[in-house]
């Protein structure tokens, strides 16, 4: 089992491709998962019910991760009840559909506090421990549109760009402590992000892309679980595609 022992903390974990992470983990036979939520409570309760049936230590803990507050609860929280977090995926995240113009401020800054500025918080929350057992995994979900931006989506693109950027500073600082940090960049998913998308132009995105159909959530999961294994232990600061081709 690849992750027996190791205690996994995913935000954005109760729906999409934050639960479909949670059940890989645990399918990979990770001993515990903190399931990290913001509003979908009864998804996460669920989730959690679903994880302790199967075996696994779970834990559904709250938190909007733009609040520096609440993200350092739910690691204390975390800690309290399965010890230092060992594997952090970086999942929690929005997007947004708008003419540049038509940008307010409240929303560039709702789109970078909570697909930013959250990875900022719960890193410098789960970092101590990694560093000072010389062990951890860290992955940041991003998007293509953060590797070549998308018209009607600035702030959002802009977002996911500076998760790479983030990444890749984070794996270079991180290294000599044998912390790895990885980003995967997800094409077109079949997530509730999508399921506001008109059906045409689901059509059409699955036509651009090579392989001719779309994501799935578990498709993320499972390149999520690989960079996090001792499998990719000599893997750091990479952009993983997992797009179907759409971006080459």
């Amino acid at each position: 089992m690849k992750f027996k022992g190791k205690t996994v903390l995913i935000t954005g974990a109760s729906r999409g491709i934050g639960r479909s992470c949670a059940l890989e983990f645990a399918r990979q036979g990770a001993s515990n998962i903190v399931i990290g939520y913001n509003k979908s409570e009864e998804q996460a309760l669920e989730l959690e019910a679903m994880l302790r049936e199967a075996g696994v230590n779970a834990l559904a803990l709250k938190a909007d991760v733009r609040s520096a507050s609440e993200v350092k609860l739910m690691f204390r929280k975390a800690q309290a009840a399965f010890g230092p977090v060992h594997i952090l995926v970086n999942n929690a995240g929005i997007s947004g559909f708008a003419l540049f113009t038509d940008i307010t401020e409240e929303m560039w800054d709702e789109m970078m506090d909570t697909n930013i500025k959250g990875m900022y918080l719960t890193c410098k929350e789960a970092l101590p421990d990694m560093i000072s057992e010389k062990d951890g995994a860290i992955v940041n979900i991003s998007s293509i549109w953060g590797q070549v931006g998308a018209s009607c989506e600035v702030h959002y693109s802009a977002s996911k760009a500076a998760v790479i950027g983030l990444t890749k500073a984070l794996a270079k600082e991180l290294g000599p402590s044998n912390v790895r940090v990885n980003c995967v960049a997800p094409g077109v998913i079949q997530t509730d992000m999508l399921a506001v998308v008109d059906p045409e132009i689901q059509e059409e995105l699955k036509e651009e892309t090579p392989l001719m159909k779309l994501g799935n959530p578990i498709d993320i999961a499972k390149s999520v679980c690989f960079l996090c294994s001792d499998e990719a232990n000599f893997i750091t600061g990479q952009v993983l595609g997992v797009n179907g081709g759409f971006v080459i």
